[in-house]
């Protein structure tokens, strides 16, 4: 069994995400934003991955996706980041990372800890104060929702958005459901009820992620990636 989510083991719901090489820019203006969404759809053509929701952010992406078999989502993220990549250094030259390591992700239990994530996805742009109304950021699956028909390389997933989806997303997420999402993306922790993350992490090889990483106790560690530390357009 992979010893890691990001190993991506098939049939799991999966919210992965990367940010900028040092917090930087990626995202300059709309060219930049659809070439990466084009980049979406042309994975998904390479390698067969059910995108269930997405969120384009100046300085990161999150993607909420539902890999079919093992190794798939490592597979496609790799072939998405690397295309990416060749893209933006053909555009703007220079060199070095352009993304800041390998990918982050964390499985998802398939039930309203899905919608909670689509929620805290789609909703980061108005969180970000980067609009006024969610559904105006138009680099999200938020505004494909609400304007039927559905692309079809988005699929509606396991569990369906319900009645008054646009609301829900508009209204805030409390401090506590912001602080887990944020725990879960740094540490790769399982997120879902507690009986499902002791067993998913126990099949996925992630019991180290339950808990936080130990460190002297008279010496105080850097800020965490996501700790809620850096501005909420970082995350």
């Amino acid at each position: 069994m992979p010893r890691t989510a990001r190993a991506s083991v098939g049939g799991y719901c999966y919210h992965a995400l990367n940010r900028g090489n040092g917090r930087a820019r990626v995202f300059y203006d709309p060219d930049d934003y659809h070439d990466f969404v084009r980049l979406l759809r042309q994975a998904s053509a390479h390698v067969t991955m059910r995108l269930i929701g997405f969120c384009l952010m100046p300085n990161h992406f999150h993607l909420v996706l539902w890999p079919i078999e093992d190794g798939d989502l490592s597979t496609w993220m790799q072939w998405l980041l690397t295309s990416h990549v060749h893209g933006y250094r053909m555009r703007y030259g220079g060199s070095g990372h352009v993304w800041q390591g390998r990918f982050k992700a964390f499985p998802i239990e398939q039930d309203d800890h899905l919608l909670t994530v689509l929620r805290y996805v789609e909703r980061n742009p108005l969180r970000a104060g980067l609009v006024t109304s969610a559904e105006a950021w138009p680099y999200s699956s938020l505004p494909v929702w609400l304007a039927p028909p559905l692309l079809p390389w988005l699929d509606p997933g396991p569990v369906p958005r319900h009645d008054g989806w646009l609301d829900y997303v508009q209204a805030p997420q409390t401090e506590a459901e912001l602080a887990a999402l944020r725990r879960c993306a740094e540490r790769g922790t399982p997120f879902g009820s507690a009986g499902w993350v002791e067993r998913t992490a126990e099949q996925l090889g992630l019991q180290s992620s339950l808990h936080p990483a130990g460190r002297p106790a008279n010496r105080p560690g850097p800020p965490t990636e996501y700790g809620g530390l850096f501005p909420p357009e970082v995350f």
